[in-house]
């Protein structure tokens, strides 16, 4: 187990790996969210890219270096994307992170989230309420079952965050709840996970790191924030300009 400070030095190299090799990374998600979680992921360094058109699709997720598939937005052109992204996918390697948004209100949206998720997803990053309509499972080890029977990594987000390979367990409990009042704002943080999952192999190791460095990040603008408008705004910024120093004196991981 690492310890709190060990932790903060492996998210801030994790985001300084981002910066440098400013990572490809093609985003299917939800048609609010598209312009912020695009500033979200140029803010820590990497490239994002949008297009869902059916006849270019292909090349893009061919050439990027992580996928992100959000249900958020759950129309007829998106599905077909992503049925054309997901074997480009796996024809490179190039992990991808599932987002299931909603899949506790609509039944097709949920039916459609299982049959994904047995398509190799890196990481399923999703709420209490998605969890439970995705696994059909209530015991307090159902995240870390689900994780090992898909060979998968299940972020669980919330007030607190809790990741698990099956194996490994860890907790983030970084954040604001301002966090919880701005559109996009969790499409942004998946999208920042594939960032991480695209320069660190570890999707566990990753996950924890971008996780831990967007709380921080909603900590630092949080502290400057007037309301949901400004620190919309304000978390680019502190995403944009965070460092050891600020992950190192507020990570709270364990």
């Amino acid at each position: 187990m690492h310890a709190p400070a060990e932790l903060a030095d492996i998210a801030a190299d994790v985001l300084a790996r981002i910066r440098e090799r400013a990572p490809r990374v093609h985003c299917i998600t939800n048609s609010v969210a598209q312009p912020y979680t695009a500033n979200m992921l140029l803010a820590a360094g990497a490239a994002p890219s949008m297009t869902i058109a059916p006849q270019e699709i292909g090349p893009f997720v061919a050439g990027a270096d992580a996928l992100l598939v959000n249900l958020g937005t759950f129309d007829s052109e998106r599905k077909a994307a992503i049925d054309v992204a997901l074997p480009a996918a796996a024809e490179r390697g190039t992990p991808w992170l599932l987002d299931p948004v909603f899949i506790e209100r609509s039944p097709a949206r949920a039916q459609f989230a299982r049959d994904l998720v047995g398509r190799a997803p890196a990481v399923v990053r999703l709420n209490q309420a998605e969890f439970a309509k995705i696994s059909d499972a209530a015991a307090a080890d159902a995240p870390a079952r689900f994780a090992q029977a898909h060979a998968t990594i299940v972020a669980l987000t919330g007030a607190v965050d809790l990741v698990t390979d099956g194996e490994r367990r860890m907790t983030v409990a970084n954040g604001d709840p301002l966090m919880a009042l701005v559109t996009a704002m969790g499409c942004a943080g998946s999208a920042l996970v594939c960032a991480a999952l695209a320069v660190e192999a570890d999707a566990f190791i990753a996950t924890i790191a971008a996780l831990a460095a967007f709380g921080v990040a909603g900590e630092v603008a949080a502290r400057h924030a007037r309301g949901p408008g400004s620190f919309a705004a304000a978390i680019i910024d502190a995403l944009y300009s965070l460092d050891r120093a600020d992950l190192r004196a507020r990570i709270k991981v364990s």
